[in-house]
């Protein structure tokens, strides 16, 4: 397992950024005003304590779960794997139902701000068919660790974690299909023609571009790339097409996208997935071992608790590794539209439209912050720009 980072560690970390790369100390009250950093303050403040209370209400249903779920098991009359199924689906609900409260306030924060908007009903239903599939793949994965840790106590995690590899690939291969019902191809000739530029740019011609329509939910503006090989594709949100942002601005957040596509992201994830996979399982298993093993359905509890403070544990190397690729794609934006004035222009109108705090609390820039800050952003635009003119 070590040998296993030591050799694979370097190669995905590897990184067009310049390792010499200084990144400026700047003020963020140069780029904006007090009010401004007041408000994204007082915004993300909230988010953060309505995080950490999620946290804790998922714990304690949890901890309940793990003193009711071995009498659950003994009565459901099924066997080990069909009891296992219905304590993994309690548990599911249970958790589902704690953290409820918790999304209803984001969500109402969210309004009063002005980010999301429409009938309440409609944002309850909308993530319906996203929660079915996540659910189908829990309870598909509870099926396969029952399985082998039944019939390999000590070391199911061996042959579990390559599966649960393959079914995370198969979900990022499979994602632009679920998309298919909501989006289209881009409208605007020149959007178009961008696309086509930027494409041949980076190397990468012939990625799809979709435009996914969310307005009618919030107004906050974003991109993403998905899939891979012959469903690669990169989807654009219609909030970013609105007139709010220029075309030049528009034009780096493709090729940032395109950087994540030139680039392998999405297959370099799936490598680190394994990577921290392979130690999360064995831990796992080794902790949950002296309850019995998760081969019991009495136990599933106890390993969903298990499993989610580790993930705490890991969560600030995982946001390390994702910022990392967050700026190798402005890197490669830089690169490609040599135009670090709109580069700058877009982080901060992200943060003044999407109320993103440029210089959080260093607790959630390591637990919370998935991309570099809003700082961190503009500061690398203004060192690729001395560095071509020393």
């Amino acid at each position: 397992m070590a040998l296993a980072w030591l050799i694979a560690a370097p190669l995905l970390w590897h990184s067009k950024v310049p390792g010499d790369l200084k990144l400026p100390h700047l003020d963020p009250h140069d780029y904006f005003s007090g009010s401004e950093l007041t408000r994204t303050d007082h915004y993300e403040r909230f988010l953060r304590i309505d995080s950490v209370l999620s946290f804790v209400a998922t714990v304690i249903a949890l901890l309940l779960l793990i003193w009711r779920a071995p009498r659950l098991a003994r009565n459901t009359g099924l066997g080990p794997i069909g009891a296992g199924m219905i304590v993994g689906m309690v548990t599911i609900v249970v958790v589902w139902a704690a953290n409820l409260p918790f999304a209803v306030a984001a969500h109402w924060w969210d309004q009063r701000y002005g980010l999301a908007h429409g009938p309440w009903i409609d944002w309850f239903l909308q993530p319906w068919a996203e929660l079915g599939g996540k659910v189908v793949l829990v309870m598909l994965q509870i099926a396969v660790v029952m399985l082998f840790a039944r019939r390999y106590p000590r070391n199911w995690w061996l042959p579990v974690t390559p599966i649960f590899v393959g079914l995370i690939s198969l979900a990022i291969f499979v994602s632009p299909y679920v998309l298919a019902l909501s989006v289209h191809p881009p409208q605007r000739p020149e959007l178009r023609q961008d696309v086509q530029t930027l494409e041949r740019r980076e190397g990468i011609s012939g990625t799809p571009v979709d435009v996914e329509k969310v307005s009618n939910m919030t107004t906050q503006a974003n991109a993403f790339a998905t899939g891979f090989g012959p469903t690669r594709r990169v989807v654009v949100w219609d909030t970013l097409l609105n007139g709010r942002f220029s075309r030049s601005e528009i034009r780096f957040v493709l090729a940032h996208e395109f950087g994540h596509v030139a680039r392998g992201h999405l297959w370099k994830s799936i490598g680190w997935v394994a990577l921290f996979g392979f130690p999360l399982a064995f831990a796992l298993a080794r902790i949950t071992r002296r309850r019995g093993g998760l081969g019991d359905p009495g136990v599933l509890p106890y390993g969903f608790l298990v499993l989610l403070l580790l993930q705490v544990a890991l969560t600030p190397a995982q946001n390390v590794v994702s910022r990392h690729d967050e700026s190798e794609a402005d890197w490669m934006a830089l690169q490609t539209t040599r135009d670090p004035a709109s580069g700058r222009g877009l982080f901060e109108k992200f943060s003044k439209e999407d109320l993103a705090q440029p210089d959080p609390p260093t607790w959630s820039y390591l637990f919370l912050e998935t991309h570099p800050t809003s700082m961190q952003r503009i500061a690398m635009t203004e060192a690729w720009k001395d560095r071509q003119n020393p």
